[in-house]
């Protein structure tokens, strides 16, 4: 088969060549071709030119000592079929042929520099655009810690704002000498009276103190017996304060009197309750 009358084919081979995978006999006869006709050595040099441009940003790798050898195989084979050819009018430079190889590679040296500006452009902004993406990733991942601290900062104070006490209502007791002894506050919404020793007072062992509730008529109604702990809590309902103007301790035998009774002992502490907004 002519290989100048099959341009198709001759582009096949000469890539093939190009790439290196014409190989074993077929790449022999190709070359032997290429020697023989100044079209087929042009067309293996417009794709050898092509495949070389493809690489220009690749690291540079030296060639085998074969491939030195097939290149200067070609050579000779051109300055002897030159040498047999008649001459020609004008330098080598000057032929149709050459121009059009010289035009050839121009416009693939100018393909693939282009080529390689737009590979470089692309991946100085996939690197750029890969930076914005993390940084923005990153602002976005602070922006949600701090939205969960934030929410776990409100629940903590909803939770301390739940658990603190609503006081409402505080009295200071004074013995008689007006000195300080018991510091009481009350908080109606978990009904619970708080007490709190601030005197030097202590009972013997035998005995307990036991509070008292002085309403503006009838006698004292007992709103429990303190224990010998510093602060002690006793529980109470609302109805049981909010009216009483005056609240009292008395000192009992140990566990204090039984319900329905009133002080049996002497009367240590005393104090009017006040409604607050503490």
């Amino acid at each position: 088969m002519n290989l100048l009358n099959n341009p198709s084919l001759l582009e096949q081979l000469a890539a093939s060549y190009a790439l290196g995978t014409l190989r074993g006999g077929a790449r022999r006869r190709f070359e032997t071709l290429a020697r023989q006709s100044a079209t087929v050595r042009a067309n293996a040099l417009i794709w050898q030119e092509r495949v070389s441009s493809l690489t220009e940003l690749q690291p540079a790798e030296a060639p085998s000592p074969n491939v030195w050898k097939r290149i200067e195989n070609l050579v000779v084979a051109q300055r002897q079929a030159a040498a047999a050819r008649p001459p020609v009018v004008g330098p080598a430079e000057e032929s149709p042929l050459f121009r059009q190889v010289k035009r050839a590679l121009g416009l693939w040296r100018g393909v693939a520099l282009g080529a390689g500006v737009v590979a470089a452009a692309a991946v100085v902004v996939s690197v750029n655009l890969s930076s914005e993406v993390d940084t923005r990733g990153s602002q976005l991942a602070q922006l949600t810690q701090q939205s969960t601290q934030l929410a776990q900062q409100k629940s903590q104070l909803e939770a301390r704002l739940k658990a603190a006490p609503a006081i409402e209502y505080v009295a200071v007791l004074q013995d008689d000498k007006s000195a300080a002894s018991m510091l009481v506050t009350f908080d109606p919404k978990k009904g619970t009276l708080v007490l709190k020793r601030v005197g030097g007072y202590q009972e013997a062992s035998d005995k307990s103190l036991q509070l008292w509730a002085l309403p503006p008529s009838g006698g004292p109604k007992s709103l429990g017996v303190l224990g010998g702990d510093p602060v002690i809590r006793l529980t109470a309902a609302e109805g049981e304060v909010r009216e009483v103007p005056t609240l009292a301790i008395s000192l009992e035998p140990k566990g204090g009197v039984p319900a329905g009774s009133g002080p049996s002992g002497p009367v240590l502490f005393k104090g009017a309750l006040l409604q607050t907004a503490l």
